[in-house]
């Protein structure tokens, strides 16, 4: 018998990561390398997607505001501005906590664009999905929604798209009655989400005289909510010192509980009592901030009793993202 001989097969050119499509996960992989895409480059793009971004509000005017109304406040809505100008046909651009029918964006008749941020974002880094979405939207038909989906591991994020200055000025409604210009011609749909979504909602009010700060009213106690944009360590040692001083407080009857840790940033919590309003607050919240400005000024070691407080603080954290 013939001896066979020896089959070569062709070297496939092999492209460079930048040049690799997205394919299926189980077609071959384009790189030439014969695996399938999930087990190839499929697999470096799943990381780039699912890598968790501490800080996804970074660097935007406003981070507080947007950590707060991405978690804390159930109406609100704040302009944008885009930093290459609004686009032929679009008036406005509008970020809002939640949409109808947890829409991710909306193109409304009249061309203007409302932004969701209180949806599931389907990778780590709130902001380029965020982005993605927006970018849809901006060429969406007027009259539709956008769906979600998961962004491009290369993709634009909320920095590269909005203006770097401005202010970023929330405002706090009492109920989701933006969602519709024309409640007479609104879908029996977005009817019924409008009713749902108004029962469920927090009275929650922005205070005006610092930063970033939301009272809110429930059955039982009123809440401040304040996002603070100091790193946490520091943060915590500030607030434990003037704990253990007794300054911590925001007047009789209220006491700072715990905070809550969000997209990076610290939330420190205080309970007040029913009868406290927003505009209550506004005066001790002010006089607050000078009381912490002093203690994030202050460098000498915690004593015990600030340990202790310390201590105490850190157990009642809540981690939300």
């Amino acid at each position: 018998m013939a001896k066979k001989r020896p089959q070569t097969k062709a070297k496939r050119p092999q492209l460079d990561d930048a040049e690799v499509p997205v394919v299926g996960a189980r077609e071959p992989c384009p790189c030439g390398s014969g695996r399938r895409y999930k087990a190839c480059h499929g697999r470096t793009a799943a990381q780039a997607t699912t890598a968790l971004v501490q800080r996804p509000f970074e660097g935007l005017p406003g981070e507080c505001d947007w950590v707060a109304l991405r978690e804390l406040v159930p109406a609100a809505t704040v302009g944008l501005t885009l930093r290459d100008g609004l686009p032929e046909g679009v008036p406005s651009v509008t970020l809002a906590t939640v949409l109808p029918m947890a829409w991710p964006a909306l193109r409304r008749d009249d061309g203007s664009v409302l932004l969701g941020l209180q949806n599931d974002t389907a990778s780590g880094d709130i902001s380029r999905d965020l982005a993605d979405t927006l970018a849809r939207a901006l060429t969406a038909d007027p009259g539709t929604p956008v769906q979600g989906r998961r962004a491009p591991a290369d993709g634009s994020r909320l920095q590269d798209l909005l203006a770097p200055e401005g202010a970023f000025e929330p405002e706090v409604h009492s109920g989701f009655e933006f969602w519709v210009p024309d409640p007479d011609n609104a879908t029996p749909d977005v009817t019924a989400s409008l009713e749902r979504a108004n029962a469920a909602a927090i009275p929650t009010v922005r205070l005006q005289s610092v930063d970033a700060a939301y009272w809110c009213e429930t059955p039982d106690k009123n809440h401040l909510r304040w996002v603070m944009p100091h790193e946490e360590e520091r943060l915590l040692d500030a607030l434990a010192r003037l704990h253990a001083a007794g300054r911590s407080s925001l007047g009789e009857g209220t006491r700072l509980v715990g905070s809550f840790r969000a997209h990076g940033l610290t939330v420190p919590v205080w309970d007040l009592p029913s009868e406290i309003t927003a505009q209550d607050i506004e005066k001790p919240a002010a006089e607050f901030a000078e009381r912490l400005a002093e203690a994030l000024a202050a460098d000498a070691p915690l004593t015990h009793d600030e340990r202790r407080a310390r201590g105490g603080l850190t157990n009642r954290q809540v981690t939300l993202s």
